[in-house]
């Protein structure tokens, strides 16, 4: 490894993400990954990294981390303040950063998530393919605390001919397509008006397993539970509560409370990025048909 980033600030919570560990459901493990995935991607690609490089994703209020070796770094994700030793510097952008150096990420002023690439990757040991940190099952490295020490893998290339590219970010609403299904009929008749009309909001509970709402809960046609069945990414799952909860990265990947419906998951960075208050507006959709 050719150098170190070292935690000063550990934020509210900042973990080392990758795209996750797909395809291994059935084994029980969750995907986990970035949760906004296209800002994870543009700061990789800033600094020269493949999709796959680790990065550090922050929640809220940012995070500050000394480099040990010069390195070319990129934040990305939800809008923050970026300085270098102090001085203010680009966002969105790559940065040429000293050895030694202090790196620190602000609180977001738009959005939740911020990510920190920095060329080379955060090399942590992967853990059954991923270099993700995993809240619900508690696979790979913990979310970090001051006085860690992440090694920085050897640069893959050059960084960006662009000085920046551009990134959406999020807006004072969440639209959220849903594809009703495949529980909906255990739900009664105007419980799907109720999801589309009914004026939910982000709930302050919400967290990297699941974006849980504040609104009107929803009336179900059938009591009791379902036996446990497999969960994908982006189900919306109906607690006893009647309050919907979009399953996020680290989602179970098992459960037993009926799913009304699937938001895609091109949707679902938005939800991440949508922090507490923010108003939800849920818009039917058909499922795709399968070839």
């Amino acid at each position: 490894m050719s150098g170190m980033l070292r935690v000063l600030r550990a934020g509210a919570l900042t973990t080392v993400q990758d795209e996750g560990r797909r395809g291994q459901a059935h084994l029980g493990v969750p995907g986990s990954g970035a949760l906004d995935g296209p800002a994870y991607r543009l700061g990789n690609r800033l600094v020269g990294n493949p999709a796959g490089a680790a990065c550090l994703e922050t929640t809220v209020n940012g995070c500050a981390v000394r480099v040990s070796r010069a390195a070319v770094v990129a934040v990305t994700g939800a809008a923050c303040g970026v300085r270098v030793d102090g001085r203010p510097a680009a966002w969105g952008a790559p940065v040429r950063v000293p050895a030694g150096a202090v790196v620190e990420l602000e609180a977001a002023t738009r959005g939740l998530r911020s990510y920190l690439a920095v060329a080379g990757g955060v090399a942590v040991e992967p853990v059954l393919g991923s270099r993700s940190t995993d809240l619900l099952s508690g696979l790979g490295p913990a979310p970090l605390a001051a006085d860690d020490e992440l090694p920085i893998g050897d640069a893959y290339g050059p960084v960006a001919a662009a000085d920046a590219e551009p990134y959406p970010g999020s807006g004072p609403e969440l639209i959220l397509p849903i594809a009703p299904g495949p529980r909906d009929d255990w739900f009664t008749a105007g419980a799907l008006t109720t999801l589309v009309t009914g004026g939910y909001t982000v709930s302050p509970a919400s967290n990297r397993i699941g974006l849980r709402t504040a609104g009107p809960p929803l009336e179900r046609a059938r009591t009791g539970e379902l036996p446990s069945e497999g969960m994908v990414l982006g189900a919306v799952q109906v607690p006893p509560d009647g309050r919907p909860v979009v399953f996020l990265a680290d989602h179970p990947t098992t459960g037993g409370y009926p799913v009304i419906g699937v938001v895609p998951e091109y949707a679902l960075p938005a939800a991440a990025q949508s922090p507490p208050g923010t108003r939800i507006r849920f818009v039917l959709i058909r499922a795709p048909r399968l070839s």
